[in-house]
């Protein structure tokens, strides 16, 4: 589920247990809703798709985005950055920019998604090197951008997780379920 801060700014994404007791305990309020209904002994309601706080949380805006594979396959939907080709995640590997055994580091500036033959034929050089280009640069991704690839509830997160002008502010909440 994701949260919004009281001013309607994506805050985290939560799972819907942790997000059926914050909406049970009054701290949160549900603001999009699933088909699914949640049941107990004595009461029903729509699975909560998204939640908003009733107070305000103070957060950073430069949260880290985690580093992981799953995470830069996302990043770069799956496809090949040298090639294009979108072979499967299960051929796809993790390619080091500048190699490690050139000093490379594993960071999200540094790594892209790579199909095996790619990622063979470069081999320990640069994309320059291996006369290899780049499909787009290469970027560390802002945690709502990677929330939204994630999140079960894409569609409708959207309008939460991008304003109109980008900025990730969550300014669009004109219209609520």
């Amino acid at each position: 589920m994701l949260v919004l801060n009281a001013t309607y700014e994506p805050l985290s994404v939560v799972s819907q247990p942790r997000a059926v007791h914050l909406i049970l305990a009054d701290k949160a309020e549900v603001i999009e809703t699933d088909d699914a209904l949640i049941r107990s002994a004595s009461l029903s309601f729509p699975a909560p798709l998204v939640i908003r706080l009733r107070y305000y949380v103070r957060i950073p805006y430069n949260l880290p985005m985690p580093l992981s594979r799953r995470a830069i396959f996302l990043r770069d939907n799956y496809t090949c950055q040298y090639c294009g080709a979108q072979p499967g995640k299960d051929q796809l590997t993790i390619d080091h920019i500048l190699p490690r055994s050139r000093g490379g580091r594993t960071e999200w500036e540094n790594v892209v998604t790579a199909c095996g033959a790619c990622n063979r034929r470069k081999g320990s050089r640069t994309p320059e090197e291996a006369h290899m280009k780049l499909a787009r640069p290469v970027s560390r991704p802002r945690f709502w951008a990677m929330a939204l690839m994630m999140g079960p509830g894409n569609d409708v997160w959207r309008k939460y997780l991008y304003s109109e002008n980008g900025d990730g502010s969550g300014s669009n909440h004109e219209s609520h379920s």
